[in-house]
C-alpha cells in the first residue's frame, strides 16, 4: 500500500501540471516516497486547525515542486479540494505556481527563490528553541515540535544555504531535520559539471548530524533515518536521500526533462500502466484517501496538547496568558500608554545624538513591555547599537533574546522571516544600510508575505564618511521605498526614532525598514499636535506665516532644511519645513491630510542625501531636489556634505530658484 500512497502524490502532481500545461512534475514524483513517510509516520499537524500552536513546521524549500505540498494537503484533509488541484497555477487559485503564505492553509512560508526556505526553517527552529527555554517548565513542555525541510540541489547551490546552515549548526538547533532530495539534476541537466561538493562533509563541518546514502525510495530506510535525526537533540540533522527525479515515469524517469515541463498525455498514460495505477486523472480511491486522512489523528493530537496546556495554565497562569498573547501576535494593552510616557521623556531630554543611538534607546523602551523582542546584528552590534540592557545572546547551550548572526546579511533577514512566521517572537536584525543589498530578496519576501519583521539599517548616507563610496548608500533608501508593502522610516531625531520603532512594532501586516544615521543629529522641538502627526509619515515640522514654498526633508537633512528656512526668513522669504520620515506611510494618508501638509500651489524643494528620482512625485516638474545622483567619496562627512551641496546656503538658493 505504501507505494500506492506515494503514487497518489505522483499522479496528482503529474495530472495537475499536465492540466495547467506548466509546472514541475519531476521533483514531486521523486520526493513522494520521502513525503509519505514523513507526513504519515512523524509529522504533528491538524488539518482542521492549520495554526495549531505546537504543530511541526514543514517547509518545501524547493518550492517549484509545489504540487508535492498541495497533494499532501489535499490528501491529509486540509481545505484544498480536488478542484483546487485542477486549478493549479491559475488566477486567484489556492494552488499558485510556488507555495505562497496566506493563500493556502498549511503552507508555512513562501518559498520562492531557492535557498530561502531552508533559511526560513532555521528561523522557525530558532524560535522554537527560544520559546521552549522561556516557557517550558516542570515537565510541562508546551513548546515541543520539529521543523522539517525538503530541499534539493538548487537550494544547496545558493549561498544563503551556507549562511543559514552554518548558523544552525553553531546554535545547535536539534529540532531541525532536513531531507535532501539528492537527484543530481537541475534545469540544465546532470549537475556533475557545476555542483560536485561533498554535501555530507559540508554539513558535518557545520556541526550537523548527517545521515548519508539513504535510498529515498526505500520507505524503511527513510523512516530509520528520520528516527535517528529525531534522536539527535543537540544538532540539526541532514538526511541525504538519493532519489530519481520523475520517479515512476515510464520513459523519462531520472531525466531533467521532467524538471520543468508537463510529462505529456502519452507519457502519463504509459506511467499509469508502468506503476499499476488504473485510475483516471485526479481520481483517488477512497481506500487511499482513508490511509492518508490525518484529521482524526490531528484533532486527537491537538486535544492532548490542549489538556497539557490546561495543566500548564493551572500551574503558571501568567505565563500561559503571555504565551497565548504572543502566539496571537497581540501587543500588551498598555503599549500605547508606555510609548507616550517614553516619548514625553525623550522630548524633555532633547538629546543631540546619532539616530542609531536614539534607536538603541527606543529598543530599551520597547523591551520593557515586549518580552517577545529578539534582536540581532550581522556582526555589527557595536556599530548598529542593537543590544540593550536586558539582551542575552542565544547559543547552543541556551535560549535568549539576541542573535549574533555573524557576517550573514541575507541569512539573517530570511531567518528573521522564519522566526516571524513561527510566531511568539518579534525579531529585528541590523546591518549597515549599504548591506541591505545582500539581504534584499528576503526583505521583498517579507513584504510579499505581509509579515512584520523589523530590519534596522544604520550608517545611512555619505554621512558615513571615510569608509568611502563602497559603504556609502546612495540609492538604497529610494529602492527600499519601492518595495510594495514595505514601510521605510528615516527619522531625524530622538522623537521620530521612537515613533518609528513604535509604529514598526504595531504594524502587523507589513515589514519595516528603520534607517538611522551614524552622525549626531539635533533634537527638534515640537508641539503635541506635531508629535501626534509623526506616525502619519509626514507632517509640517516648522510652519511660516504666508509661506511661499515648502522644503521636504528626511533624516539628517531635516536639520539642513530648518537652517535653510532660517536663512531664507532673514531674506524675507517665508517657507514651511515638512519632515517626511516615511513616504510609504504618508502616501496612505487621506487626500485632505496630504494637501494640508503639502498645499497645492506652493512650490516644493526636497532634500535628501541620496538619489533624486523618487522625490519628483512630491515636488513635481516645477520643483527641485537637492540630492545625489552619483557615488560618494572617502572623506570626513562634513566635507562630503559641503562638496555635494548639502548646505543651508545651497538649499536656500535652490528654493529661490524655484520661486524665480
Amino acid at each position: 500500500m505504501a507505494s500506492q500512497l506515494a503514487n497518489a502524490i505522483r499522479f496528482l502532481s503529474a495530472d495537475a501540471v499536465q492540466k495547467a500545461n506548466s509546472g514541475h512534475p519531476g521533483a514531486p514524483m521523486g520526493m513522494a516516497d520521502m513525503a509519505e513517510v514523513l507526513w504519515r509516520d512523524f509529522l504533528w499537524h491538524n488539518p482542521a486547525n492549520p495554526k495549531f500552536y505546537n504543530r511541526d513546521r514543514f517547509v518545501l524549500s524547493n518550492g517549484h515542486a509545489s504540487m508535492l505540498i498541495y497533494s499532501l494537503l489535499h490528501l491529509t484533509g486540509y481545505d484544498v479540494s480536488i478542484d483546487d488541484l485542477k486549478n493549479f497555477r491559475q488566477f486567484h487559485s489556492k494552488t499558485p505556481g510556488h507555495p505562497e503564505y496566506g493563500y493556502t492553509d498549511g503552507v508555512e512560508t513562501t518559498t520562492g527563490p531557492l535557498g530561502q526556505g531552508i533559511a526560513n526553517a532555521v528561523g522557525m527552529a530558532l524560535a522554537e528553541k527560544i520559546l521552549a527555554e522561556e516557557f517550558n517548565a516542570d515537565g510541562l513542555n508546551i513548546v515541543d515540535h520539529y521543523t522539517y525541510v525538503f530541499l534539493g540541489d538548487g537550494c544547496l547551490m545558493e549561498g544563503i544555504s551556507h549562511e543559514a546552515a552554518s548558523l544552525a549548526g553553531t546554535l545547535g538547533l536539534g529540532k531541525l531535520v532536513v531531507l535532501y532530495d539528492d537527484n543530481n539534476i537541475s534545469i540544465d541537466g546532470k549537475v556533475d559539471g557545476w555542483f560536485t561538493e561533498n554535501i555530507p562533509q559540508r554539513f558535518a563541518s557545520y556541526g550537523w548530524h548527517v545521515v548519508p546514502d539513504v535510498d529515498g525510495h526505500d520507505r524503511e530506510a527513510v523512516r530509520v533515518a528520520i528516527e535517528a535525526a529525531r534522536a539527535e537533540t543537540g544538532k540539526p540533522s541532514l538526511i541525504c536521500c538519493k532519489t530519481l527525479i520523475g520517479k515512476g515515469a515510464a520513459n523519462k524517469e531520472g531525466s531533467h526533462k521532467t524538471h520543468g515541463a508537463p510529462l505529456g498525455a502519452d507519457e502519463i498514460e504509459a506511467t499509469r500502466r508502468h506503476l499499476g495505477w488504473p485510475y483516471a486523472a485526479f481520481e483517488i480511491p477512497q481506500e487511499i484517501y482513508g490511509q492518508w486522512n490525518a484529521v482524526a489523528a490531528g484533532e486527537k493530537l491537538e486535544a492532548e496538547w490542549n489538556a497539557l496546556f490546561e495543566q500548564y495554565r493551572a500551574r503558571f497562569p501568567e505565563k500561559a496568558a503571555e504565551f497565548v498573547r504572543r502566539m496571537e501576535n497581540r501587543l500588551p494593552e498598555h503599549f500605547d500608554a508606555h510609548i507616550q510616557t517614553a516619548l514625553k521623556a525623550v522630548c524633555e531630554k532633547g538629546e543631540t545624538i546619532a539616530t542609531r543611538k536614539a534607536s538603541q534607546n527606543s529598543i530599551e523602551v520597547l523591551a520593557q513591555v515586549l518580552p517577545e523582542l529578539v534582536g540581532g546584528s550581522a556582526d555589527l552590534t557595536p556599530s548598529n547599537l542593537t543590544d540593550w540592557s536586558g539582551s542575552t545572546a542565544v547559543s547552543a547551550r541556551q535560549g535568549g533574546n539576541y542573535v549574533h548572526y555573524g557576517v550573514r546579511e541575507f541569512g539573517m533577514a530570511a531567518i528573521m522571516n522564519g522566526m516571524t512566521l513561527h510566531g511568539g517572537v518579534k525579531p529585528f536584525g541590523a546591518t549597515f544600510l549599504m548591506f541591505s543589498e545582500y539581504a534584499r530578496n528576503a526583505l521583498r519576501m517579507a513584504a510579499l508575505m505581509k509579515i512584520n519583521p523589523v530590519f534596522v539599517f544604520t550608517h545611512d548616507s555619505i554621512g558615513l564618511g571615510e569608509d568611502g563610496p563602497t559603504h556609502q548608500p546612495v540609492e538604497q533608501t529610494a529602492t527600499l521605498r519601492l518595495i510594495p508593502n514595505m514601510n521605510v522610516w528615516r527619522p531625524c531625531d530622538t522623537a521620530e526614532s521612537l515613533v518609528a520603532w513604535a509604529e514598526a512594532a504595531k504594524t502587523a501586516d507589513a515589514p519595516s525598514c528603520l534607517i538611522f544615521s551614524r552622525q549626531n543629529l539635533p533634537f527638534v522641538e515640537r508641539s503635541e499636535a506635531q508629535l501626534a502627526d509623526i506616525k502619519r509619515g509626514g507632517y509640517v515640522l516648522s510652519e511660516a506665516e504666508n509661506a511661499r514654498a515648502v522644503i521636504i526633508a528626511t533624516g539628517s537633512e531635516v536639520e539642513l532644511a530648518l537652517a535653510a528656512q532660517k536663512r531664507l526668513a532673514g531674506e524675507g522669504v517665508a517657507v514651511n519645513v515638512v519632515s517626511m520620515p516615511s513616504t510609504n506611510v504618508f502616501d496612505r494618508q487621506d487626500a485632505a491630510y496630504r494637501n494640508r501638509v503639502l498645499p497645492k500651489g506652493l512650490p516644493r524643494v526636497a532634500v535628501e542625501a541620496g538619489v533624486r528620482d523618487g522625490w519628483y512625485k512630491y515636488v513635481g516638474l516645477d520643483g527641485a531636489v537637492v540630492g545625489l545622483d552619483r557615488f560618494g567619496e572617502s572623506a570626513p562627512a562634513e566635507e562630503l556634505f559641503a562638496h555635494f551641496g548639502f548646505t543651508a546656503e545651497n538649499v536656500a538658493e535652490t528654493v529661490k530658484n524655484v520661486l524665480a
